[in-house]
């Protein structure tokens, strides 16, 4: 089944603040990122606000296709898309505010944080949705 709208809402939300944290927690204590800092978490807030808005044209586009699918393809490109604009609000603009300087944010470790969250988000959605919550496909992707 197509996602609704607020079935796409509540699976980003709940794969972002679950597995998006869980990944995102080694960035923050420093792990894998130079020094611990909470601008991981800014930028996975980052991601689900103005996801939430992108993801009111994705339901548009969809729409529009005669089978009304979303193909992998398309999460791939708009997951790229939902980087560049982070980014650029971010790191070139600096119109979203985050608790550095923009030039401390390293290039490699934005990307590097952003892929793999993004990576583990379309993973779980792809495998760990549909064995967790198993009429959660044939509910729009609604899960409440």
């Amino acid at each position: 089944m197509t996602p609704t709208l607020f079935g796409r809402w509540q699976t980003r939300l709940l794969l972002l603040a679950t597995i998006g944290v869980l990944v995102s927690l080694p960035f923050a204590i420093g792990w894998i990122a130079s020094s611990a800092n909470s601008v991981y978490f800014w930028i996975l807030g980052y991601i689900a606000i103005f996801g939430l808005g992108w993801d009111v044209l994705y339901n548009y586009l969809q729409k529009s296709r005669w089978d009304r699918d979303w193909p992998a393809i398309y999460q791939l490109l708009a997951g790229i898309w939902e980087l560049v604009f982070v980014f650029c609000g971010i790191k070139l603009f600096g119109f979203l505010p985050i608790p550095l300087h923009k030039e401390e944010l390293q290039l490699a470790t934005f990307l590097l944080h952003y892929s793999v969250v993004w990576l583990a988000v379309f993973i779980s959605s792809q495998s760990l949705m549909r064995i967790i919550f198993l009429r959660w496909r044939f509910r729009g992707g609604e899960w409440l």
